[in-house]
């Protein structure tokens, strides 16, 4: 028999513990406060409140073995073994202790910030006994139940919500019903249903955003969460009776090629994980998950204002020397900008070129000639903040650095080798040492205001390392995060942007250590706009740096394309600033003041898309409209963007009574708001309004996540 052991409510949220009487299994569920009353009867077993795997257990079976190591004989060994709950200012610690009859002990802790609309939980294992003990899978949160809201297996009632990725194409929502992915319970409930999937390698977001969130579509109820892993990790859904369940962490032995040993008295700590659940809509519920990115933010020195930062990267493609910023600084100066940052090639080989000749960090003396520190109070004196690219994680196969192979990662005994590319290894204190001397020394020496940390490629399923190589990548992880985590708090006040060839590191452990993360390498593509509204859903917009490159051809429509894109979190400028006219520049300047005032609405909203999926980015179909309003409500900015070539006339519920303060965009929009609805015109273009008013209700239909 299943009893309630405890309900702590949360703001708005009830977080309730479960327990088998029979076998001291601990479960946790999530509801919206004040829906418990609506749950309803289901058979289930309890899933429990951690899941691991001991080496010598027994796995799992109902065809399980090899899909999965949930719920194999190790869960049944730890027992309930006490709950305390705590608070300390605006925190509340709910800890649960599980433990095995020989010394084992599982601790869950799960922390609310009553500033936020979710919990944090940390999951760590304690060796107590007398022997080491190997784990292959430790769970960092598992959420069952689901749902409660609806009796029996509640057929055709469950989405899945997850987020596709690759190169230039982030963010991709991918909702997928629960029987399309077999997660039905079988006629007699023995066979096991389980949709595992993550990421194995040193690029966190690669094919998915490590998040999860499924839907009740007749509750209208959203439960989702958020790992903060830089290694490989893994997200699983696992169904044998009505209720679906959820669990996410570290990819295990199986998928992630994973194992720890520890001995008598060591301990693991999982990596941590966000959890959120909600009535109202997916990005309501996105929107709890990434409003508490911020907590790690606080500790950072966040730039005065959201800035605007141009990159000379599509201008010089890779071959910055003093010549040609002088030229670009000439048509800066005076302009509404933050940061200019050179990009990669400043360190170029005579002969052999730039691509390939990270790791040395040596500055080329023919294209700067006067020695960076000129180009650097150049950057100064045109009134800009300097700042620089690095890749330091990684050695090119034209540097000095690529044959320090006792200093590398290797697998198998031979050094990593990725096309031109070979991998620090971070765990060395050599390593630490060279690039503290070669990256955060160089920052120093010139003064920078600003660093672009970039990272090209992955190392795979690990290194070698005595557990394995699923070990060794995740050892390897955390030192780099840390290193890049150094810099900052060696170089009070610098920003650091976060780039893994565009979006391959958009995860919360490297999002807050980062003032700005890149958010893609699509640098002047249609789908730049798509792209940038699909990551409201994963992190910040006002970390999410988006290019808008410009073009001496660029027409004023173009322009505008562009710019507004940008508007959908920092803008950052870069293209034919030499070849631009008078006319090009006032569009320009027109958009960086509109991006000015709507930037505390970037800041600080809750983001809502509207229009239909778009199938094909690469040659986009239809309409979107991204609308962003400030937390008391009083503010929108609604950024809209039309692919068709045929006129769309768009009607958008604004949900209050607004009038348009301000707009930016295609000169052919008409745009106009009546009776509580926005209604705009516009063919093969973007346009972008600042509405001020009165809400009838708070965004999402909800307190403000600050009042709760």
């Amino acid at each position: 028999m299943t009893t309630l052991l405890s309900e702590i409510i949360l703001g708005d949220m009830a977080v309730q513990y479960h327990l088998d009487d029979e076998t001291q299994r601990v479960g946790l569920q999530l509801m919206p406060q004040g829906m418990q009353e609506r749950a309803q009867a289901k058979r289930q077993e309890l899933d429990p409140l951690v899941q691991l795997m001991i080496q010598g257990d027994g796995f799992p079976n109902g065809f399980a073995n090899g899909h999965t190591l949930r719920n194999g004989s190790t869960v049944n060994r730890f027992r309930y073994a006490g709950q305390t709950v705590a608070q300390a200012q605006n925190l509340r610690h709910i800890v649960t202790t599980l433990r095995s009859e020989d010394g084992q002990q599982v601790t869950h802790t799960l922390t609310h910030d009553r500033r936020f609309g979710g919990v944090q939980i940390v999951t760590a294992y304690q060796n107590n006994g007398d022997r080491p003990v190997t784990l292959s899978l430790l769970s960092s949160f598992c959420l069952g139940g689901l749902t409660p809201f609806i009796a029996g297996d509640a057929p055709e009632s469950l989405v899945i919500h997850r987020l596709r990725s690759r190169w230039s194409n982030e963010a991709r929502l991918e909702s997928i019903p629960a029987e399309d992915l077999q997660l039905e319970p079988s006629w007699s409930g023995y066979g096991v249903a389980c949709e595992r999937f993550g990421q194995t390698g040193s690029m966190p977001v690669r094919r998915f955003f490590p998040m999860v969130v499924v839907e009740d579509t007749r509750s209208h109820v959203f439960w989702g969460a958020q790992l903060a892993c830089p290694s490989s990790w893994q997200m699983e859904l696992y169904r044998r009776d009505d209720a679906l369940c959820v669990s996410g962490g570290l990819a295990d032995e199986d998928f992630g090629h994973w194992q720890k040993t520890l001995l008598p008295g060591e301990a693991f700590t999982a990596p941590a994980a966000t959890l959120s659940v909600c009535a109202g809509t997916l990005d309501d519920l996105c929107d709890r998950l990434t409003a508490m990115h911020s907590r790690p933010l606080e500790r950072l020195a966040m730039p005065a204002r959201l800035p605007v930062v141009f990159n000379e990267f599509c201008t010089t493609w890779g071959n910055p020397s003093s010549g040609n910023i002088r030229r670009i600084l000439s048509l800066l100066r005076g302009r509404d900008i933050d940061y200019f940052v050179i990009d990669s090639g400043w360190y170029a080989d005579e002969v052999k070129g730039w691509e390939a000749n990270m790791g040395d960090w040596d500055i080329n003396g023919r294209l700067f000639p006067d020695g960076l520190e000129a180009t650097v109070a150049e950057i100064r004196e045109a009134g800009l903040k300097p700042g620089i690219w690095f890749e330091p994680e990684v050695c090119g196969q034209d540097a000095r650095a690529f044959q320090e192979t006792r200093h590398l990662l290797r697998r198998h005994g031979a050094p990593i080798t990725v096309g031109k590319r070979r991998f620090w290894d971070l765990c060395d204190p050599w390593v630490q040492a060279y690039l503290k001397d070669r990256v955060v020394g160089l920052l120093r020496r010139y003064g920078f205001s600003y660093v672009k940390i970039d990272y090209n490629d992955s190392i795979g399923i690990g290194c070698d390392h005595p557990d394995g190589p699923g070990e060794g990548l995740r050892l390897n992880q955390l030192a780099a995060r840390d290193f890049l985590a150094s810099i900052p708090e060696a170089l009070p006040g610098i920003v650091l942007e976060n780039c893994s060839s565009g979006g391959h590191r958009l995860e919360p452990s490297f999002l807050g250590i980062s003032q700005l993360s890149s958010f893609s390498d699509a640098h002047e593509v249609r789908e730049i706009p798509i792209v940038a509204a699909n990551l409201h859903r994963a992190m910040l917009p006002r970390q999410s740096l988006i290019w808008a490159v410009l073009r001496k051809q660029d027409s004023p429509k173009r322009l505008a394309w562009s710019l507004c894109a940008t508007f959908l979190g920092v803008m950052c400028l870069s293209g034919d600033v030499y070849d631009l006219s008078e006319a090009q520049w006032s569009i320009v300047e027109e958009g960086i003041r509109f991006y000015r005032m709507v930037s505390p609405i970037i800041e600080d909203g809750v983001s809502l898309r509207h229009g239909p999926a778009v199938a094909s980015y690469r040659h986009p179909k239809g309409w979107q409209a991204l609308e962003r309003t400030t937390r008391d409500g009083k503010e929108k900015l609604i950024v809209v963007h039309v692919f068709d070539r045929e006129e769309v006339a768009i009607d958008l519920p604004l949900d209050g009574a607004y009038r348009i303060h301000a707009q930016f965009g295609d000169a052919s929009c008409r745009a106009a708001v009546r009776e509580g609805r926005l209604a705009l015109a516009l063919a093969n273009g973007a346009f972008a309004l600042c509405l001020r008013g009165e809400p009838s209700c708070c965004p999402s239909g909800r307190l403000p996540l600050a009042a709760l």
